[in-house]
């Protein structure tokens, strides 16, 4: 059994896998993020309670730039005093087992590869929308992070004014038409033609985003997680409107596109770092 760790900026998850399911979880909101003390402590306070399991180790998926080999997260999002954190250290002194320490939406991504929706798929895509636009990518079955754990940050290619995860992110809805995802999302479920519009062309953006994944990589499946992916039927047609003037058709037609359903699959993919049980996870540059 091992430990899989969520940490956000609003709260942290953390869960026993055994056997591909997580059979015991926590999760607290995440208090006092101006200190790292305080924060730490809650994070080990959190981890504690499950060590009670025979537990062999921990992955821990954390929204920042990764160090995958040293365990240190920088200037992780939404967490200002966490700008270095030695975290695989602090964590090992701690509970005394192997950490293994990962960018949150590449834990995301081993999930769905290793225990949901894209199991058997050598080449995978996953992509989270939220706060910002995050992707992970899997190649040759392994987990591809690139010499600096930045590989597939595609969110920040410049894109019309600013950057692609300004139009696919909360961005589109806050900062450009003033209202919230989730009040966009309950405007489109009671029909609201505006919002529903809005989500169509959050979409087109989103299909921009698949286009430049589809250049860049050329999975075999794409994976939407993600807070704005649960809008999915309200954006899906122009999403899928913005990829018929892609160059190559017929690898458009074997591309498969699914929308994660499982909550605790960020959790999954953090247990599955652990390299002991899942050879062969992690591929850097050398």
């Amino acid at each position: 059994m091992n430990i899989g760790v969520d940490l956000g900026g609003t709260k942290i998850k953390a869960g026993v896998e055994m056997n591909g399911a997580v059979i015991k979880q926590e999760t607290i909101l995440l208090q006092d993020k101006d200190s790292l003390s305080s924060t730490l402590q809650q994070l080990i306070d959190l981890i504690k309670p499950l060590m009670a399991y025979s537990v062999n180790s921990i992955g821990i998926g954390v929204p920042s730039v990764v160090d995958t080999e040293k365990g240190i997260v920088y200037d992780v999002t939404n967490i200002p005093s966490w700008k270095k954190v030695d975290l695989k250290d602090i964590l090992q002194d701690e509970f005394n087992v192997p950490v293994f320490v990962n960018n949150d939406v590449n834990c995301f991504t081993l999930g769905e590869s290793r225990f949901g929706l894209a199991q058997g798929f050598s080449s995978v895509v996953g992509v989270t929308t939220g706060t910002g636009l995050g992707s992970g990518i899997i190649i040759n079955n392994q987990l591809y992070v690139g010499n600096n754990c930045g590989a597939g940050e595609i969110g920040l290619l410049p894109y019309l004014d600013q950057n692609l995860e300004y139009y696919t992110s909360n961005n589109f809805f806050e900062a450009i038409h003033g209202i919230t995802a989730l009040e966009a999302n309950h405007a489109a479920m009671a029909g609201n033609k505006i919002a529903i519009d809005l989500w169509h062309q959050f979409g087109k953006h989103l299909g921009t985003a698949i286009k430049t994944i589809m250049y860049a990589y050329d999975p075999q499946a794409i994976v939407l997680g993600g807070s704005l992916s649960k809008a999915y039927p309200f954006f899906e047609m122009g999403m899928y409107n913005a990829l018929v003037d892609f160059s190559f058709p017929e690898s458009l037609k074997r591309l498969k596109i699914f929308v994660s359903q499982d909550e605790n699959i960020s959790l999954l993919g953090a247990a599955a770092l652990i390299p002991n049980n899942y050879d062969n996870v992690l591929l850097k540059d050398r």
